[in-house]
């Protein structure tokens, strides 16, 4: 539809528009201008499912394109982005009308726009004070269902918000929708209801390391993913996605002969535990009742505070007037209702231009491409650095220096590059060129044959040495407070470490002359490095960094051996005897402890004091969890994971790193993976809730 020259102009125009929205300055005789540039945007969100642009940049654009008509209405023309709803619909599925219009939110991104929304519904109502219902604004596709006489009917995507897209067939996989409803018992014969489909952050970055491995690019975000699934022509395909959905609206009904309507119809709040009664996932137990908008407000900016904590994306919240008879005196205006309106969360997404991009030396050699950008600010976060991971990710996304990128800020807080937007190249960009030697040693680099990673193979790289000392402090490892990461680097620029061992010979007469070290401050560190030699086995086994030898492989070695020198006279086989213990695993152990400098290394530590050999605990014989074993899945409720995993130890029995015929109990929280799956089809493991293990510990 649009040409590339066509697409290049827009862009720029964009640009030029996206500053002339900071402002809120725009000459009328540039509003058709404008208008393009929206039409244009949401044909690249709607039709192409690729953006380029953000949800927030596009909001400041139509917001300036609203504002400007209100001060000139004459202005206003019937084809204006925002008289209708943007086009949504493909040829894939058939087309089919709703039965009441799905209409867009008006958005607000600070507290002076919900309290200016508060002003407009008690003018419209003639109220003092308004009761609103807040919930959670789900970021994924959005559907209107329909049932009839109990019965799942028909399931569209939202379309142009008059009509949408049929695809019966793949709601029908997502199984937080069910396939019957017992409306009947409200009296209702038919009902429309709204909602969002969703996949969740941890199925969303399972499909998108599949999409990696299979060569292809992966997607934006889960929102795309969700939407994307449903238009998937094969719905065995769709049931694999794992998609959920939310229903947060009832937008029309029909009663049964002689039935009333029933008091869960009165408000908002009623009706949504009404679905939830009915067997849907409402967001019964998010939403909140507030009198006054002082309340929300403060409600809706606690909520920010956690969606990270969440296991599905929300970019908001939604403000509604939560008694029906005042929304429909309320009314519509062909946008949106004027009885709700979205608080948006700070912009997770935004675009930047690609500076540079700088090779990273780690622990193991690998070599990390680092993106440099033009800073932006994305979530309250100002980013300028993105890994890119490896060379396939370079390749894969097609990025070159000068590209505009589109960056995402998401729930683990890790910005990364979405995609280059390609369409909006002036030619001069340049290629970028994966180094042929290590960017600090200058030792030529080295890949596997089965790997996506570049390696530096020279052990006595200085970056490596730094990278190892670094992780061996780490919180996680030999824990030693004090010594982070800026007095590690500090310290090996001074001469004052050179390695590992360097740790526990340290010249704390030279470091009382560097400025900011104090008697106080060498007396603390001194402390943390003594009493880290007591740490027990399996920390010093992760601190020493062997390749894939996470914490719980590491405590599994440690129940192996007597001794860690022990493990030199382990072969391949014998390791992959021990529980979870793949190939990879094995042979990455036995490399590293057939490896004379490493001995070496061990023997040092250990004459300067570490603890190498394994104080096993005396487990009682009467231990409420002897000879059984666990696996945790999910988000529990109460506990983080170690601490539950502590109290399984603590309490005699063992943690496993995956599920098998040997696991006894699987633990699981809320939006578990597939463990849980793999768990159902092994009869001998037992699936158990957090309370269920509580209580289990709790026996006499």
């Amino acid at each position: 539809m649009y040409s590339r020259d066509q697409t290049l102009k827009l862009q720029k125009d964009t640009s030029a528009f996206l500053i002339k929205a900071e402002t809120g300055d725009l000459h009328k005789n540039e509003i058709n201008t404008l208008r393009n540039i929206l039409r244009f945007h949401e044909y690249r969100y709607y039709i192409l499912n690729d953006p380029l642009l953000s949800d927030y940049e596009y909001d400041l654009l139509y917001k300036l394109l609203e504002k400007t008509e209100k001060e000139n209405p004459s202005l206003i023309t019937p084809d204006s982005p925002t008289q209708r709803v943007a086009k949504g619909l493909t040829k894939e599925f058939p087309t089919v009308q709703h039965l009441v219009p799905m209409l867009s939110l008006d958005n607000s991104y600070n507290s002076e726009d919900l309290i200016d929304f508060d002003r407009r519904a008690r003018e419209l109502t003639g109220l003092i004070e308004i009761e609103y219902c807040v919930e959670p604004k789900f970021d994924g596709g959005s559907i209107s269902i329909i049932y009839e006489n109990d019965l799942l009917i028909r399931g569209a995507t939202r379309g142009d918000g008059v009509e949408g897209d049929d695809v019966t067939a793949n709601i029908k996989q997502i199984r937080s929708i069910p396939l019957s409803a017992r409306i009947s018992d409200y009296g209702l014969q038919q009902i429309e209801i709204r909602g969002e489909v969703l996949i969740n952050k941890s199925n969303f970055a399972k499909y998108n390391q599949q999409l990696i491995e299979q060569g292809l690019p992966p997607l934006a975000n889960p929102r795309n993913a969700a939407s994307g699934t449903l238009r998937i022509k094969d719905s065995a395909e769709v049931s694999k996605r794992n998609l959920e959905a939310f229903v947060y609206h009832i937008s029309y009904y029909t009663l049964l002969k002689g039935k009333k309507n029933p008091d869960t119809l009165k408000n908002h709040s009623a009706s949504l535990e009404m679905l939830w009664e009915l067997g849907f996932r409402s967001p019964q137990k998010e939403k909140r009742i507030f009198k006054g908008i002082d309340a929300v407000i403060k409600y809706c900016q606690d909520f920010e505070q956690k969606r990270d904590d969440l296991p599905y994306e929300i970019d908001g919240m939604v403000i509604k007037v939560n008694d029906f008879a005042l929304q429909d005196k309320m009314g519509m205006t062909t946008h949106h209702p004027r009885w709700a309106i979205a608080f948006k969360f700070k912009a997770r997404q935004a675009t930047s231009k690609l500076l540079n991009v700088e090779f990273q030396v780690g622990r193991t050699g690998s070599i990390t491409p680092v993106a440099k950008i033009q800073p932006v600010p994305i979530g309250g976060v100002t980013v300028s650095s993105i890994s890119l991971f490896n060379e396939d990710v370079i390749k894969e996304k097609d990025l070159m220096i000068g590209d505009t990128v589109l960056v995402e800020r998401a729930g683990d807080v890790i910005p990364y590059i979405v995609k280059s937007l390609s369409d909006a190249r002036k030619g001069n960009e340049k290629k970028i060129h994966f180094p042929k030697n290590c960017p600090v040693c200058n030792s030529k680099l080295f890949k596997e044959e089965e790997e996506a990673v570049w390696r530096c193979l020279n052990i006595d790289c200085p970056a490596q040495v730094i990278e190892r000392i670094i992780h061996f402090v780490s919180k996680d490892a030999m824990d030693i407070r004090g010594f982070g990461e800026a007095n590690v680097r500090k310290f090996y620029e001074l001469g004052l470490l050179k390695d590992i061992p360097g740790i526990y010979k340290l010249n704390f007469n030279k470091i009382g002359e560097i400025e900011g070290f104090g008697e106080k401050s060498i007396d603390n560190l001194k402390k943390a490095i003594e009493n880290s030699k007591s740490q027990p086995l399996n920390r010093l086994i992760f601190a020493l960094g062997i390749r894939f030898v996470g914490e719980t492989t590491a405590k599994t070695l440690a129940r192996t051996v007597n001794h860690l020198l022990d493990l030199k006279n382990f072969s391949v086989e014998h390791l992959l005897n021990l529980e979870d213990v793949g190939p990879k695993v094995a042979g990455s152990i036995h490399r590293f402890f057939n490896n004379k400098e490493n001995i070496s290394l061990l023997k040092h530590l250990e004459e300067l004091g570490l603890q190498l050999k394994n104080e096993k605990k005396e487990l009682a014989k009467d231990g409420k969890l002897t000879n059984l074993t666990f696996l945790f899945t999910g988000t529990l409720p109460t506990l983080k994971r170690s601490e539950a995993e502590t109290m399984v130890e603590d309490h005699g029995g063992q943690i496993l790193s995956g599920v098998s015929a040997k696991l006894n109990y699987l633990v699981v929280g809320e939006d578990a993976g597939s463990k849980l799956e793999k768990a159902k089809k092994i009869n001998t493991v037992k699936i158990i809730s957090e309370e269920e293990f509580l209580k289990m510990l709790q026996k006499k």
